[in-house]
């Protein structure tokens, strides 16, 4: 799952410049061939012992500092796992470039390997290596294949992340020094053997969910966020909110309450906070956006908010729904980054005042658009639906006012959504909408 992506990366990279059309095709059989992967993961995977890790590769690396190859899934893993390889050949396919597709096809490849091998890494070094491995791809298709502010927006997204880089390297560090068997970077080892201080689990819990938050990104730390998304192309956008912002959701699950569970009962209320901050917050300014894209950027904030309190309710209910959000965020809201790019490239605008009576010229596209606007709203019935419910639920049985308050966030996003549609699908088309093409 992990080196096979690599391994295409490389092999696009070294198809002939003039012949991009072998890139599209040898790019789209690996990322189907890594689909199949996961689809072999998920149907072999043992349910009886979701708990346990399972498919385990273990290779010594650097044995001196205690470092090795360590890889596998568990429940919490596999569906992230799948999410990924399911969204990577969805977002090729549903995307164009004008330009040197080739380097894109790679570095897209290459993002896919490190996204993968973030969610399966059980070695903290190798998790740090494709936690990093991360940004570059993701840097280059901004900066390369964006929009207008495209090098600004990828700057900025760089110097973000790589500020929470920083701080987790050192808190990892920290952590294996500490260690009271050895150096060892084993996450199980170092989540069952630990030997420091109350005060010191807090300061390496707080470097560790400061990095996370960068990555969700948790208010106030969103604001490279919309401009990432907004300047990205297609399938930057895609992957960026399908998979990247899950990588901080899933730090949080795994290695904030693994490693540190004291420090996150400490720091719960907080972190609380900041997620129904995030869920109010991104809801109104999504509400007030003009530009359709960044409309459906901000709401990223305030649904990643949801995920952020069902993980510190700290109840059965509210981790399965944030578990279960960040897959339903991924389909629903990367499903909506397609469509907004498919408009894009039929109007070359995404100004919602010059996008009107789309419904008329494109029903398809209209009814497509409206059944994916419903799942991310979480009408009943649809997938966005079952992880809000758990994890207002799940917050509400522990921390009942936090919940009461992320609850307005449901009220808002059909606020925002359905007025954004109104006006981007319902009324009768001006002479430029009138001959857009169908999905």
């Amino acid at each position: 799952l992990v080196v096979l992506p690599a391994v295409g990366a490389l092999a696009v990279a070294l198809v002939p410049r003039a012949r991009e059309e072998v890139a599209w095709v040898l790019a789209s059989a690996v990322t189907v061939a890594t689909a199949a992967l996961g689809a072999y993961l998920l149907v072999n995977f043992d349910t009886a012992h979701a708990a346990e890790f399972q498919f385990v590769t273990q290779h010594t690396w650097i044995a001196s500092f205690g470092i090795s190859w360590k890889l596998g899934v568990d429940g919490i893993s596999l569906f992230l796992v799948v999410l990924t390889v399911l969204l990577f050949p969805l977002a090729i396919a549903g995307s164009y470039v004008h330009h040197d597709a080739k380097a894109y096809l790679a570095w897209l490849l290459l993002l896919e390997a490190g996204c993968i091998g973030v969610f399966v890494a059980l070695d903290l070094f190798v998790f740090f290596v494709f936690w990093e491995v991360v940004l570059v791809p993701m840097y280059m298709l901004i900066g390369g294949w964006g929009y207008e502010r495209r090098v600004y927006a990828a700057v900025k997204f760089f110097l973000f992340t790589a500020l929470g880089s920083a701080l987790m390297l050192v808190a990892i560090l920290t952590l294996v020094a500490l260690h009271r068997g050895g150096p060892t970077f084993d996450l199980v080892r170092l989540a069952t053997d630990q030997d420091f201080a109350r005060s010191t689990g807090h300061w390496l819990f707080a470097a560790f969910a400061l990095s996370f938050a960068i990555k969700v990104p948790v208010f106030p730390l969103h604001t490279w966020l919309p401009d990432a998304h907004t300047e990205a192309p297609t399938a930057g956008s895609v992957i960026l909110a399908g998979v990247l912002l899950k990588l901080g959701t899933y730090g949080f699950l795994r290695f904030g309450l693994f490693l540190f569970p004291e420090a996150t009962v400490r720091f719960a209320p907080v972190l609380l906070t900041l997620g129904v901050v995030g869920i109010t917050y991104g809801a109104i300014v999504a509400t007030m956006q003009r530009d359709l894209k960044r409309l459906i950027a901000y709401s990223s904030v305030a649904h990643l908010g949801f995920i952020v309190l069902g993980t510190f309710a700290l109840t059965t209910q509210g981790l399965q729904g944030g578990l279960l959000q960040m897959v339903n965020h991924g389909l629903s809201t990367g499903a909506l980054f397609l469509l907004v790019g498919m408009i894009y490239e039929r109007r070359h605008t995404r100004e919602i005042a010059q996008l009107r009576g789309l419904q008329k010229p494109a029903p398809v596209m209209a009814a497509v658009f409206t059944v994916v606007m419903l799942s991310s709203i979480g009408l009943p019935g649809l997938n966005g639906f079952v992880g809000e419910f758990l994890v207002l639920t799940g917050t509400f049985v522990s921390r009942r006012w936090w919940a009461v308050v992320g609850a307005t966030g449901v009220i808002l996003a059909a606020l925002y959504l359905l007025w954004a549609y109104q006006r981007v699908f319902h009324g009768a088309p001006d002479e430029s909408n009138a001959s857009v093409g169908d999905l």
